[in-house]
């Protein structure tokens, strides 16, 4: 198997608690011209109990002012924002060949950043391929990127076949990440249109409704019906409303 530095290992066993604090973590979403993200300060992961850091989008300007404070005074990294289109990544299917980002543009696109030791990543799969099924009439595109190892994706897919593109970062994909503002959080999914833009980032596991929500956004937008900052206003407005409905709904 492929070895990385330890302080790579490190990182990545970083992204599994922090996996694991997104199926419960409260997630708030910003859709702006350029989205806002703020790193969660080191105060508040341990009000959780949490000893690593993840990247918590600001739900408003003001959030995004005391985000800021809260960088500065909690020594936490800078925030990064994610970037109007789709960036120039360049990473490797299984077979190891390489494969630029924008190879996958020109019709509606969602990103999926998982890895096969990510609960939540997993229970995303079957969805990611339904979407893109049912969806074939807008060429909506799937395209998975394994932040793991490229010999635990090959063993992973022996018992789960992915019938959609598949990328592994096995020694870039945390850059990858960053390149689309994202920190220490799996998974995450981002969706653009067919000219690239980036439309919504779902932080967390990506849910039926969510997905069917943001994609009816980019079939708007790109028949010309809908203008991108009215979409991502519709997009935030309608994930607020579902995240309420579910913190709401008695677990079973």
């Amino acid at each position: 198997m492929a070895t990385l530095p330890l302080s790579r290992l490190l990182t990545l066993a970083a992204l599994t608690l922090a996996s694991g604090a997104a199926g419960f973590a409260a997630y708030q979403h910003w859709w702006a011209p350029e989205p806002v993200l703020r790193t969660v300060t080191r105060s508040e992961l341990r009000a959780q109990g949490l000893p690593n850091p993840g990247v918590d989008p600001a739900a408003d300007p003001d959030a995004a002012s005391d985000a800021t404070s809260n960088v500065a005074s909690d020594a936490a990294p800078p925030a990064r924002t994610v970037p109007a289109t789709l960036p120039d990544i360049h990473l490797n299917d299984l077979s190891g060949k390489s494969h630029a980002l924008k190879e996958y543009s020109g019709h509606p696109l969602i990103v999926n950043f998982w890895a096969t030791w990510c609960a939540p990543c997993r229970r995303e799969i079957p969805l990611l391929a339904e979407l893109r099924a049912s969806n074939a009439a807008s060429r909506l595109e799937v395209l998975g990127i394994a932040v793991d190892f490229k010999d635990s994706v090959s063993e992973f897919l022996k018992k789960t076949p992915i019938d959609y593109p598949l990328l592994v970062g096995e020694d870039d994909g945390l850059d990858a990440a960053q390149k689309f503002g994202m920190e220490l959080v799996l998974p995450f999914s981002v969706f653009a249109d067919s000219s690239g833009r980036i439309v919504a980032v779902k932080v967390g596991e990506l849910h039926r409704e969510e997905a069917t929500a943001i994609l009816s956004a980019v079939r708007r937008l790109d028949a010309g019906t809908l203008s991108l900052p009215a979409a991502r206003d519709q997009i935030s407005q309608t994930l607020r409303k579902l995240a309420v409905e579910r913190a709401q709904t008695p677990a079973t």
